[in-house]
């Protein structure tokens, strides 16, 4: 009887195996097929229908070949259902390129341990030393904190958390342990706002700055790419402008500026994006270096219903490519250089690229009528260079020579199976000099190049040092003048020439390579800055000689 019942029990066993494992498959199935039917499956041709700028790039590009619009975008049903009012969903999120371009991606987010976080270039060795630093530049932003550049897989969080940018809102969560997060890097994953329920841009801790603004993050991160009208203008379908309030504004924004800053997703091609840019290289005065290189590459310029404009490039070239930040542009509010009045952010000078090189930037502005800041000791109106290296490079001895950024900071290697490619981790050449240097100095070492780079660069930070004895000379001597009572025109006079001065020798702080880039430029701008400096004393000296 027990051996009948256990019989029977182990049947029913089997039995209830089998129907669940039937119930198991079923249930697989049905979520496959709700997974199915969920994935939107798109013809692009729908698309081109309304698209029809983005059809000829389609059409033109790799990326036809193997993927559609649901790659990238999603959403579909509902936007075709109120095309005006309710927009498909863009993944900006550079993990999608890297699904794909996975060499490309990595090496892209990779850290140079060796350039710290926070480095001030007014530490005594670097760029910029201080005591003279707060002096030349009293009354701007940067005296607040003015750092070196680290990897550019961490743009957007050293943006928020330097001091002179949000007055000290944004912290680590972690604190210190920050600046080692393993990249890609979510900003507000990492950082939090420490004073939440107020939108005032405005300084919260001692020593700090809100000098921050809308244009600075257009170099940061391609977030916002389809939310923001060309110049940053307003526009009811623009979610953000150059007015917006920043602190508002940021927390829209996740990651960094990475693929399609430079590469086109629809036509696979070279491209620049910066509406700065694409402003300086179709203005009619056609007077920027680009117009005037008889070598420039060719560009077309794409308006998407007069909302954004992108331009394709004929050919990569990171002249314009990387210029689209590391360039001098014109990116905050300032004053006006004939009235003095503040110039705010509705002002179209406050989206600004000249594209030209140092020697001509003095004229630039004057003619555009716009100066950065006014400066405490003086009272006079001075200049602010943003890192201005694509103006510094071009009719280098390099450039010249048909070398670009890419051969110095993203040259070809290879990965461990041995498969070339492109690296985009954008860092000093010092890095991988086999790859870079000796690929044309092929009977140098790579001690004898580092030797090179070194030496240049001591030379140039030598002639910044000089410059700055005499700035800061001009500045005392404006002051003394002042307080004895020396005319107006007198004064001005003598702040014209400092502002002369100033942007000879400023521009090189600005500059990322220590004048490398182009070291014979950077050695008469500097010689320049002296001689304007001595003008301005000589100016003085003699009226205060005769009082």
């Amino acid at each position: 009887m027990l051996k009948s019942k256990e019989i029977e029990m182990g049947k029913n066993f089997w039995k209830m195996v089998f129907i669940g494992g039937w119930f198991v498959v079923l249930l697989l199935c049905s979520t496959v097929l709700v997974a199915y039917e969920a994935k939107e499956v798109i013809n692009p041709e729908t698309c081109f229908t309304c698209h029809s700028e983005v059809k000829e790039l389609w059409n033109s590009g790799k990326h036809k070949v193997k993927m559609d619009c649901t790659q990238c975008h999603s959403n579909f049903k509902d936007h075709s259902d109120n095309p005006e009012g309710t927009k498909p969903v863009t993944n900006l999120n550079p993990e999608n390129c890297g699904g794909c371009h996975k060499n490309q991606f990595e090496s892209f987010f990779m850290r140079n341990m060796n350039e710290s976080a926070r480095v001030e270039k007014s530490l005594l060795t670097d760029r910029s030393p201080n005591p003279l630093w707060d002096k030349l530049m009293m009354g701007h932003g940067f005296t607040k904190e003015h750092n070196a550049p680290r990897s550019h897989a961490y743009m957007l969080i050293d943006h928020l958390i330097v001091d002179r940018a949000y007055g000290g809102r944004f912290q680590a969560k972690e604190g210190w342990q920050y600046v080692v997060t393993k990249p890609p890097v979510k900003a507000w994953e990492v950082l939090e706002d420490r004073y939440p329920d107020s939108k005032e841009h405005k300084p919260f801790i001692p020593e700090s700055g809100a000098a921050a603004n809308p244009n600075c993050l257009k170099c940061k991160t391609n977030d916002s790419i389809l939310k923001w009208k060309y110049m940053g203008e307003k526009d009811p379908k623009a979610k953000w402008d150059r007015t917006s309030n920043v602190v508002e504004y940021v927390k829209d924004l996740q990651n960094v500026m990475a693929c399609i800053h430079c590469h086109d997703p629809h036509a696979t091609k070279p491209r620049v994006v910066r509406d700065g840019l694409i402003q300086a290289l179709t203005r009619p005065e056609a007077d920027t270096l680009w117009h005037k290189d008889p070598k420039k590459t060719g560009i077309k310029v794409i308006d998407f219903r007069e909302f954004r404009k992108i331009a394709i490039l004929d050919k990569y070239d990171t002249k314009l490519q990387c210029g689209q930040c590391h360039v001098e542009y014109n990116c905050n509010p300032g004053l006006d250089q004939k009235t003095g009045e503040k110039v705010g952010l509705a002002d179209i000078r406050t989206n600004h690229f000249p594209l030209k090189d140092v020697f001509q930037i003095y004229d630039h502005y004057n003619n555009l009528g716009f100066r950065d800041f006014k400066h405490t000791l003086t009272g006079g109106l001075l200049f602010k260079a943003q890192h201005p290296e694509a103006e510094v490079f071009w009719n280098s001895k390099h450039d010249k020579a048909g070398v670009s950024c890419n051969n110095c900071h993203m040259p070809k290697v290879k990965t461990k199976k041995g498969e070339v490619f492109t690296s985009h981790w954008q860092t000093s050449p010092r890095n991988y000099i086999k790859e870079t240097c000796l690929q044309c100095h092929q009977k140098w070492t790579e001690e004898e190049a580092i030797y090179t780079i070194d030496s240049i660069k001591n030379h140039i930070k030598g002639k910044m040092r000089k410059a700055e004895f005499w700035l800061s000379n001009l500045i005392d001597k404006i002051v003394e003048a002042k307080k004895a009572g020396i005319s107006d025109d007198i004064i001005k006079s003598a702040q014209e020439q400092h502002q002369k001065a100033h942007i000879l020798w400023e521009w090189w702080t600005a500059e990322n390579s220590d004048g490398f880039h182009n070291p014979e430029q950077a050695k008469e701008s500097l010689t320049r800055s002296i001689e304007e400096a001595k003008k301005g004393i000589e100016i003085l000296n003699k009226v205060l000689s005769e009082k």
